[in-house]
């Protein structure tokens, strides 16, 4: 069984990343709510729970111990604030970068070894707004663009490891419910992807054949 540690695996995306892997993987499930880990983990065949934060000076540290060798890292863990560039204070923007961006490359830096040693593939969870800038959402856009750029060097960078960047538009979560709350919209789960439909969607990634290195997955809501 491979070794595939997922980032945000106590809900959204990332819980369901967990159990779509569960049959297939060995998982390390990083987050901050010790409860909701263990939660997911009991749905999963074999997965640890580690507690960290990972914006931390030592979160990922924390994640990274005792991993020699690693085959995935799925990066599901971000936040979204939305506001227009006028109303936005230097503390937000500076909160997604640290959330969507630095975290990711932290981490990912601690874990370079453990992936190289396995040839491994990393999974960069973005969003349509890593393509996409819309008013009033500057600082998440911004983050997303700049975790794509990361992305991509990282795949020049490293030429042993597949890394995936994965796009999805809305997606029915927890954080979906705020951000329509925020535009004062109504929220209709059926207008948006679920959790699973996403989490599909890395599984297929990180299952690809040897030969294959998909690069770029891009998934958009169909009405249901």
């Amino acid at each position: 069984m491979s070794t595939v540690l997922v980032t945000g695996a106590s809900r959204g995306i990332g819980a369901a990343t967990a159990r779509a892997l569960s049959e297939s993987h060995d998982l390390v499930l990083v987050g901050r709510d010790t409860d909701a880990l263990n939660a997911v983990a009991d749905d999963c065949r074999s997965a640890r729970v580690v507690t960290a934060d990972l914006t931390s000076a030592d979160g990922p540290a924390l994640a990274a111990a005792g991993i020699d060798t690693l085959d995935g890292l799925v990066h599901c863990a971000g936040i979204a604030e939305l506001g227009r560039i006028a109303d936005t204070e230097a503390d937000q923007w500076r909160r997604a970068y640290e959330v969507n961006v630095v975290a990711v490359l932290e981490l990912t830096r601690a874990l370079l070894p453990s992936l190289s040693t396995a040839r491994g593939h990393v999974v960069v969870v973005n969003s349509g707004a890593g393509y996409t800038a819309k008013a009033g959402w500057g600082s998440y856009a911004a983050s997303k663009f700049a975790l794509r750029a990361f992305s991509d060097v990282l795949r020049h960078e490293e030429p042993d490891l597949r890394v995936t960047s994965v796009h999805p538009g809305r997606v029915d979560t927890d954080m979906q419910r705020a951000i329509v709350a925020d535009e004062g919209g109504t929220y209709d789960p059926g207008a948006f992807l679920t959790p699973e439909s996403v989490a599909a969607a890395i599984r297929h990634a990180l299952e690809a054949t040897p030969d294959a290195h998909p690069t770029e997955v891009v998934l958009r809501p169909r009405p249901h």
